[in-house]
């Protein structure tokens, strides 16, 4: 009797298991061998944990099923929490998750950089926590740490942590999980971060994919009249898989999701491997695809803090739904099998020192877990040598006016650094539950 129940047992997980996500050379694929391309939708419902409410992850991941979704993202979890139901239930779905690792108080800031114990400890914590899951795509280090030129400082300690992370999850023999950053996109800043972020000959060091939050194709444009053209052109040689972790321009109206056909199409495909749109729930930034009702007066006894109720039966908002639906269902690119794929591209060079625009010279040594930043590290990022001071372990805002393209409102900080109203958001919803 306790064989039949063992093989039924596994029996049960050989059927909910999903394809798991890796990297080969630029690409991501399954464990199938098939080429995988990113349709996501962000999916940050309340602050703290989106993935704990069952009932509710059921309600949402057969609408996003419906819209033709393969991946959520979220930015904020409590590891200490069960995630089993919700996590099953989006891979019945065929929904993978991309995860930031980052709480409110442990993401990495370009305002007097550091990377400490407490930070890794926390970042580990989310690992353990969803390592066993098959339908984890890949995590994040960062979103849209570095957003001026005196900021990219903080570039080395995004690439520590990412360093550190790998290390980690290879010590304790987790399987491949691609680690990587989402990027604010910065015009100024976007060439020379995106290749450090490549860049070196110790692939333990590099990324294992680079995304950005995009926000370029608004209204009626074009490939070139957006610059997707040009995101393109700096992506033709990178050797690992880049993305869109958030785009969906929402000004002018209405969102058609034009660039959907470019970004899964022969123009971008090639390079790209597929996008995340902001964002699933309809709230005051106004970049939703559903609501789970009308907005109510905030001041109305019982009612949630912003006035957007988080849970419930999800609404599409139309057309924006049905516009980002229809692109999708025709646009199911294939690519290459892994067995077929032979990558040679090779790493960026480190990019040089320049003022105000990029300060980090080259491949600079990392910083250490516990190193300090001070005058010290700083000049010695900006010198391009190894740190002289601090202290280690030894082992081994963008506004919109920032981002072209991007819409008043625009949600790039909204999330990661609890700007733009999410403190009082946060707040508000602790007190309103």
């Amino acid at each position: 009797m306790r064989s039949a129940l063992v093989a039924l047992a596994g029996l049960a997980a050989a059927v909910n298991a999903m394809p798991t996500i890796s990297t080969k050379g630029s690409k991501f694929f399954d464990s199938d061998g098939n080429q995988f391309f990113v349709k996501g939708i962000a999916y940050q419902l309340v602050p703290t944990d989106p993935l704990i409410d069952n009932t509710q992850c059921k309600l949402d991941s057969d609408l996003m099923k419906e819209l033709g979704a393969n991946s959520i993202r979220v930015y904020h979890v409590d590891p200490s929490e069960d995630h089993d139901d919700c996590m099953k239930t989006f891979a019945d779905a065929g929904i993978y998750l991309w995860l930031d690792l980052d709480t409110f108080n442990t993401q990495i800031e370009q305002d007097a950089p550091h990377w400490n114990q407490s930070q890794l400890e926390a970042f580990q914590k989310v690992m353990d926590a969803f390592q066993q899951y098959d339908n984890l795509a890949g995590f994040f280090v960062g979103n849209e740490v570095l957003t001026t030129g005196n900021g990219s400082v903080a570039a080395p300690f995004v690439k520590a942590a990412a360093r550190d992370l790998k290390a980690y999850r290879d010590t304790k023999k987790y399987r491949n999980i691609p680690v990587g950053y989402s990027a604010a996109d910065i015009a100024t800043l976007r060439p020379m971060l995106q290749n450090y972020m490549a860049c070196g000959d110790n692939s333990s060091e590099a990324l294992d994919f680079f995304s950005l939050n995009a926000y370029e194709w608004c209204g009626q444009s074009s490939y070139q009249q957006s610059g997707y053209n040009q995101l393109t052109e700096n992506a033709t040689d990178y050797n690992i898989p880049i993305f869109l972790s958030e785009t969906g321009c929402r000004e002018p109206r209405l969102r058609t999701f034009d660039d959907q056909a470019a970004i899964f199409g022969d123009d971008m495909n090639k390079v790209w491997s597929g996008a995340i749109i902001y964002e699933w729930i309809e709230e005051t930034n106004d970049y939703g695809l559903i609501q789970y009702g009308e907005k109510v007066d905030p001041a109305a006894s019982g009612a949630p803090p912003d006035g957007y109720t988080r849970s419930g039966t999800p609404t599409p908002i139309n057309p924006d739904f049905s516009n980002l639906s229809n692109h999708w269902k025709t646009l199911n690119p294939t690519g290459i099998k892994a067995s077929a794929y032979n990558p040679t591209l090779t790493p960026p060079p480190c990019p040089g020192y320049t003022s105000d625009v990029w300060e980090v010279n080259g491949g600079v040594a990392l910083p250490t877990v516990g190193q300090t930043f001070d005058a010290g590290v700083k000049s010695s990022i900006t010198a391009g040598t190894a740190a002289a001071s601090g202290t280690g372990a030894n082992q081994a805002s963008s506004s919109p006016s920032a981002t072209k393209g991007a819409a008043p409102g625009s949600p790039v900080r909204e999330v990661q650094g609890m700007g733009l109203g999410l403190f009082g958001l946060l707040v508000g919803f602790f007190w309103w539950m």
